[in-house]
Protein backbone atom coordinates (compact mmCIF):
# COMPACT_ATOMS: atom_id res chain seq x y z
CA UNK A 1 0.00 0.00 0.00
CA UNK A 2 0.73 3.58 -0.38
CA UNK A 3 -0.12 6.55 1.36
CA UNK A 4 -0.38 9.75 -0.62
CA UNK A 5 -0.18 13.53 1.01
CA UNK A 6 -1.35 16.29 -1.12
CA UNK A 7 -0.10 20.10 -0.53
CA UNK A 8 -0.06 23.21 -1.60
CA UNK A 9 -4.30 24.24 -2.75
CA UNK A 10 -5.25 27.52 -1.64
CA UNK A 11 -7.16 30.53 -3.03
CA UNK A 12 -6.17 32.36 -6.21
CA UNK A 13 -7.88 34.75 -8.60
CA UNK A 14 -8.23 33.76 -12.25
CA UNK A 15 -4.81 33.77 -14.40
CA UNK A 16 -2.57 33.22 -11.66
CA UNK A 17 -0.92 29.69 -10.89
CA UNK A 18 -0.42 26.85 -8.39
CA UNK A 19 1.28 23.75 -7.55
CA UNK A 20 0.31 20.95 -5.87
CA UNK A 21 2.28 18.61 -4.62
CA UNK A 22 1.30 14.79 -3.48
CA UNK A 23 4.44 13.02 -1.57
CA UNK A 24 4.21 9.11 -1.19
CA UNK A 25 6.52 7.95 1.60
CA UNK A 26 8.03 4.57 0.90
CA UNK A 27 10.30 2.72 -1.45
CA UNK A 28 7.85 1.45 -3.53
CA UNK A 29 6.93 4.60 -5.43
CA UNK A 30 8.07 3.83 -8.33
CA UNK A 31 5.94 1.01 -8.93
CA UNK A 32 2.79 3.12 -9.05
CA UNK A 33 1.41 4.78 -11.76
CA UNK A 34 -0.22 8.18 -10.54
CA UNK A 35 -3.08 10.78 -11.13
CA UNK A 36 -4.65 13.56 -10.14
CA UNK A 37 -8.68 13.39 -9.82
CA UNK A 38 -10.68 16.87 -9.07
CA UNK A 39 -14.41 17.60 -7.66
CA UNK A 40 -16.07 20.40 -7.89
CA UNK A 41 -19.05 20.98 -5.56
CA UNK A 42 -22.22 19.41 -6.44
CA UNK A 43 -19.96 17.16 -9.21
CA UNK A 44 -18.54 13.95 -9.47
CA UNK A 45 -14.65 13.36 -9.51
CA UNK A 46 -13.37 13.92 -13.40
CA UNK A 47 -10.03 13.03 -14.09
CA UNK A 48 -7.09 16.04 -14.51
CA UNK A 49 -4.19 14.00 -15.62
CA UNK A 50 -2.02 11.02 -15.06
CA UNK A 51 1.74 9.82 -15.28
CA UNK A 52 3.49 6.72 -15.91
CA UNK A 53 5.97 5.29 -13.21
CA UNK A 54 8.89 6.28 -14.95
CA UNK A 55 7.23 9.78 -15.93
CA UNK A 56 7.56 8.80 -19.51
CA UNK A 57 4.08 9.20 -20.62
CA UNK A 58 1.51 11.50 -19.15
CA UNK A 59 -1.97 12.34 -19.83
CA UNK A 60 -4.75 15.30 -19.52
CA UNK A 61 -8.20 16.03 -19.50
CA UNK A 62 -8.90 18.39 -22.88
CA UNK A 63 -10.20 20.94 -20.02
CA UNK A 64 -6.65 21.07 -18.74
CA UNK A 65 -4.29 20.68 -21.49
CA UNK A 66 -2.07 23.17 -21.75
CA UNK A 67 -2.50 24.75 -18.28
CA UNK A 68 -1.52 22.19 -16.11
CA UNK A 69 1.77 19.62 -16.34
CA UNK A 70 2.09 16.59 -14.12
CA UNK A 71 5.65 15.95 -13.09
CA UNK A 72 7.10 13.33 -10.63
CA UNK A 73 10.35 12.56 -9.30
CA UNK A 74 10.91 8.51 -7.67
CA UNK A 75 13.78 9.87 -6.05
CA UNK A 76 11.92 12.17 -3.47
CA UNK A 77 8.79 10.30 -3.93
CA UNK A 78 6.94 12.74 -5.09
CA UNK A 79 4.40 14.24 -7.69
CA UNK A 80 4.10 17.67 -9.11
CA UNK A 81 0.43 19.15 -10.41
CA UNK A 82 1.85 22.88 -12.17
CA UNK A 83 -1.57 24.61 -12.68
CA UNK A 84 -1.19 27.90 -14.56
CA UNK A 85 -4.02 30.29 -16.26
CA UNK A 86 -6.44 29.03 -14.15
CA UNK A 87 -10.00 29.43 -14.47
CA UNK A 88 -12.99 29.67 -12.08
CA UNK A 89 -13.97 25.87 -13.40
CA UNK A 90 -10.71 24.44 -12.17
CA UNK A 91 -12.30 25.46 -8.53
CA UNK A 92 -12.23 22.10 -6.71
CA UNK A 93 -10.68 19.46 -4.59
CA UNK A 94 -7.98 18.39 -5.93
CA UNK A 95 -7.22 14.67 -4.86
CA UNK A 96 -3.79 12.48 -6.17
CA UNK A 97 -4.46 8.82 -6.80
CA UNK A 98 -2.20 5.80 -7.27
CA UNK A 99 -2.49 2.59 -8.93
CA UNK A 100 0.30 -0.23 -8.21
CA UNK A 101 1.47 -1.24 -11.79
CA UNK A 102 1.49 0.46 -15.21
CA UNK A 103 -0.92 3.27 -16.53
CA UNK A 104 -3.24 1.76 -18.63
CA UNK A 105 -4.08 3.88 -21.77
CA UNK A 106 -7.27 2.37 -22.16
CA UNK A 107 -8.40 3.18 -18.33
CA UNK A 108 -6.07 6.10 -17.02
CA UNK A 109 -9.08 8.48 -17.09
CA UNK A 110 -11.51 5.94 -15.10
CA UNK A 111 -11.62 7.36 -11.25
CA UNK A 112 -11.74 3.56 -10.49
CA UNK A 113 -8.57 2.99 -12.18
CA UNK A 114 -6.94 4.33 -8.92
CA UNK A 115 -7.06 2.08 -5.62
CA UNK A 116 -4.95 4.97 -3.53
CA UNK A 117 -6.18 8.15 -2.50
CA UNK A 118 -4.54 11.07 -0.91
CA UNK A 119 -7.15 13.25 1.53
CA UNK A 120 -7.78 16.14 -0.60
CA UNK A 121 -6.56 19.66 -1.31
CA UNK A 122 -9.11 22.68 -2.01
CA UNK A 123 -8.40 25.16 -4.94
CA UNK A 124 -10.57 28.04 -5.08
CA UNK A 125 -10.67 30.29 -8.46
CA UNK A 126 -12.36 33.46 -8.28
CA UNK A 127 -12.91 35.51 -11.05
Amino acid sequence: QVQLVESGGGWVQAGASLRLSCSAPGRTFSSYAMGWVRQAPGKEREFVAAISRSSGVTYYADSVKGRFTLSRDNDKNTVLLQLSSLKPEDTAVYYCAARFGPLRSKYYYTVTEYAYWGQGTQVTVSS
